[in-house]
């Protein structure tokens, strides 16, 4: 089996999780393959120092970034993020332009994608990054494509993940590239995580990503749409649940919420429809039903719109059998 090295950027305050998510991912893989040179892994920082990561977690590096790359590129690349990407070390910086062009393979983790674009890495590129930085990352690098949704994004060999734990969908993405499916999910396993989430997924749920409404009656309303996904859900018909005329009705949850209702059902109905086919052996008429898309063929359709792929194609791969 070829190998694949990894080198992990350190400075300070980077995000502990930032960094080992991946890091217990490239591991794992290893061990779930019987070899654990799958991914030889070192961490390095400028001075090869220990730095403090931003909990107050001291990490010790494996060696100084020069160092890592005096015997040749890394195969990947993982840049991490946290308070230490707010007013990086310029030679980082710099570290980062030349020879982040030279790695088969670029990631970063959260906020390191801000690293990676004040570098230039991510010029004319698609990228994300955690919510909470993806408009400052848009405003101060507007060469950077930003998309604030998906919980990761693969533009070529430049890869980029939301916060956090977005890191492991992310490494566990590229072992599924590099080993198969069945290393991935072994991994995921043993991590208690699932393989299941694609880069495309939203970094919220439905009911996170949409603010709560202010009033009771419409607050107690999205709460009912979540349950019954399968019900009339019609602009007309949930205005008389709340006992409003439908114009008013839809000002006001789109005031509330920052949702027109329509798209509020509409998210609802493909994320009760994503979790079905994940978790539970029903069809995928069985699934259209529940989730209120009435046939198969319009699922179908709502898939290929926001998830670029079929229900079918979806099961197949994130579906993870109860054993």
């Amino acid at each position: 089996m070829p190998q694949r090295p990894v080198l992990v950027v350190l400075f300070d305050g980077v995000l502990s999780l930032d960094v080992s998510g991946p890091v217990e991912v490239f591991a794992g893989a290893g061990r779930a393959t019987g070899d654990p040179s799958a991914y030889p892994i070192r961490t390095a920082s400028l001075d090869g120092g220990p730095v403090r990561t931003q909990s107050g977690l001291r990490l010790l590096p494996d060696t100084t970034l020069a160092d890592a790359v005096a015997g040749g590129a890394p195969h990947t690349l993982v840049v991490p993020g946290g308070e230490g990407t707010r007013a990086p070390d310029p030679a980082l910086i710099d570290w980062l332009r030349t020879h982040g062009p030279r790695a088969r393979r670029l990631v970063s983790v959260c906020t390191g994608a801000l690293l990676l674009a004040g570098a230039g890495l991510l010029d004319g590129r698609r990228a994300t990054t955690h919510w909470n930085a993806c408009e400052h990352l848009a405003r101060r690098y507007p060469e950077v494509d930003v998309e604030p949704d998906p919980i990761f994004v693969r533009d070529g060999r430049v890869s980029t993940s939301a916060g956090v734990t977005a890191g492991i969908d992310l490494a566990l993405a590229l072992v599924e590239e590099d080993l198969g499916r069945d290393a991935a999910l072994t991994v995921a396993r043993h991590l208690v995580v699932f393989l299941r989430r694609p880069g495309n997924q939203a970094q919220f749920s439905v009911q996170l990503s949409a603010q709560t409404a202010r009033r009771e009656p419409l607050r107690d309303l999205q709460h009912w749409i979540t349950e019954h996904p399968d019900a009339d859900l019609s602009v007309e018909a949930l205005a008389a649940r709340v006992r409003l005329s439908p114009r008013h009705f839809a000002r006001a949850f789109h005031a509330e919420t920052g949702t027109p209702p329509g798209r509020y059902v509409d998210r609802v109905r493909l994320e009760h429809a994503r979790r079905l086919l994940e978790d539970t052996p029903l069809g995928v008429e069985e699934v259209a039903r529940a989730s209120g898309y009435g046939t198969p063929e319009t699922m179908r359709r709502a898939f290929l719109k926001t998830l670029e792929t079929t229900p079918a194609e979806y099961r197949r791969r994130f579906h993870v059998p109860v054993r």
